[in-house]
C-alpha cells in the first residue's frame, strides 16, 4: 500500500488513445494520481471533468493528472470522447497498480459486500515520493482541493 513519505509503487498501464503510460516517464515532475469506479458514472464523471476544467492550471504547476481504473482502454476512449476530456486515463484492467496503492477495498453498499475501487488521490512529487494523499474522496471539488496542494511549496 502507497504510504505517504514512501516511494510510490512504480507503474506502466495501457492508456486511452493507446500506448502506455509510466510513472517513470514523469520524474522531476509532480503526478496527480487518480483512482476512481468506472468510467462515465456520475461521480467519476465528475472528478474527471473537473480534472479536466483545470488541467491548464496543473500544467503550469508543472503537474501531470492520471485517472486509473479496471475500465478498458476502450471504455476510456469512450468516456475521453463523450465528455471532451483532458487528461490520461490508464487502464489496470488486472487490478495489480490498484492493489499495490492500497484502494482495491471490500465495500458495503447497501448491505451487499463486494470488492471496488476506493475513490482516492494520491499526490507523487519529483522524486517519486508520496507527498499527500486522499481517501474516500468526494468528486465535487476534490480536483480544486488537490490543485491546492500541488501550488504549496
Amino acid at each position: 500500500m502507497a504510504q505517504l513519505g514512501e516511494m510510490a509503487p512504480v507503474f506502466t498501464l495501457p492508456r486511452d488513445g493507446g500506448g502506455e503510460v509510466s510513472l517513470s516517464e514523469f520524474k522531476g515532475k509532480k503526478v496527480v494520481l487518480y483512482f476512481y469506479p468506472r468510467d462515465d458514472t456520475p461521480g467519476c464523471t465528475t472528478e474527471a471533468l473537473e480534472f479536466t476544467s483545470l488541467g491548464e492550471e496543473f500544467k503550469a504547476a508543472g503537474a501531470q493528472v492520471i485517472g486509473v481504473s479496471k475500465d478498458t482502454v476502450a471504455k476510456h476512449d469512450k468516456f475521453i470522447a463523450k465528455h471532451d476530456l483532458g487528461v490520461i486515463l490508464a487502464s489496470d484492467a488486472e487490478g495489480d497498480v490498484c492493489e499495490r496503492y492500497g484502494v482495491w477495498v471490500e465495500k458495503n453498499m447497501y448491505g451487499k459486500v463486494s470488492m471496488g475501487i476506493e475513490r482516492a488521490t494520491f499526490l507523487i512529487d519529483g522524486e517519486g515520493r508520496v507527498a499527500q494523499v486522499w481517501r474516500k474522496v468526494k468528486a465535487k471539488g476534490h480536483a480544486a482541493e488537490v490543485l491546492d496542494a500541488v501550488k504549496a511549496p
